[in-house]
């Protein structure tokens, strides 16, 4: 299948990438030319703006977009709509605020262009671990790009397969489902963020007390110098908390006990305060996802071992290097 794809950061480049070795073909555009040419060399096709993206493929057209979410998207969105033709398709996979896609749904839909939204999980390791998608549209559209989600998506691996009803919808043992209309596949994407966030707080917290307790506060009987690399790494091994995230963290710990190279100083991406607002206005209680999102406000005033641990955690998935972090 071809797909247009715009934006080829940190996970648009690698989705290319997922793709052709997959067999799918790929028009690509970047304001960087350099990340055109590293997809160039793979076998993509080169556009020059997006216009040229546009003429360059056969209709119907899908053109995937994924750039920051805010006025980056916008201008984007707002151009391919202009060269598109009735019947197209844009799909938004970045991290865009639901209510945004419901309104750029309504707009393009009255020029005859579809509208897809993709919450896409994974990060850097997409490429190859595959990305966990989560899809908002119509279900004609959704079915249509089937093959395109298949090859994202990481397949059902060794992971043991959950008992479940027998119609269930078997893709979201692949890694993909359609969460529902058009904003639903964002808003599952927010909310697993705020839970993301909500985790991470979590571990950080806890290896925090684990190293203070070999503060000289305390007395000296009950001070203990604990290895926190060997405790991250026995925790991931039958224990009831393991996780990706503790994955990460144990590398983090391994390679670097003291973690210096991250400053604590832990950005915020913009999903969990989303979440927070749905929350109250949904009426529902969200004290640990609330909590973790004023965590990462206050590493900005004042930096703990257990906020370098979440830098090093979001660098370890995401790529995210925080203010005053690494070189």
């Amino acid at each position: 299948m071809q797909l247009g794809i715009v934006g080829l950061g940190r996970m648009g480049g690698n989705i290319a990438r997922r793709l052709l070795a997959d067999g799918h073909r790929c028009v690509v555009y970047d304001l960087d030319r350099r990340a055109i040419d590293a997809l160039t060399s793979q076998g993509a096709a080169a556009a020059e703006s997006l216009v040229d993206l546009v003429h360059q493929m056969a209709p119907p057209r899908h053109v995937w977009v994924m750039l920051p979410a805010g006025v980056p998207t916008e201008d984007a969105i707002g151009a391919l709509a202009a060269a598109m033709a009735r019947g197209d398709t844009v799909i938004d996979g970045g991290n865009t605020y639901y209510r945004d896609d419901v309104r750029r749904a309504k707009a393009l839909k009255a020029k005859g262009l579809g509208y897809l939204d993709v919450g896409t999980s994974g990060g850097v390791w997409g490429l190859a671990r595959g990305y966990c998608l989560m899809v908002g549209g119509d279900r004609e559209a959704v079915d249509r790009i089937d093959p395109i989600l298949r090859s994202l998506a990481p397949g059902i691996g060794t992971i043991p397969i959950t008992p479940r009803a027998d119609d269930a919808d078997p893709r979201a043992e692949r890694g993909y489902i359609h969460a529902g209309p058009v904003g639903a596949g964002h808003f599952v994407k927010m909310v697993h963020n705020g839970i993301e966030y909500g985790l991470m707080q979590a571990y950080a917290e806890g290896f925090d007390i684990l190293r203070g307790k070999g503060s000289p506060a305390l007395p000296p009987e009950e001070r203990y110098d604990l290895n926190l690399a060997d405790i991250a790494e026995v925790w991931r091994r039958g224990s009831v908390i393991p996780s990706w995230l503790l994955d990460l963290a144990a590398q983090a710990l391994a390679a670097d006990p003291n973690l210096e190279g991250f400053s604590g100083s832990v950005a915020d991406s913009g999903e969990a305060r989303w979440v927070v607002e749905a929350a109250i206005e949904e009426a529902v209680p969200a004290d640990v996802l609330a909590t973790a999102l004023f965590a990462r406000f206050r590493s900005r005033e004042q930096h703990t071992f257990g906020e370098k641990l979440l830098s090093a955690m979001r660098f370890a998935f995401g790529g995210h290097v925080e203010p005053g972090a690494r070189d």
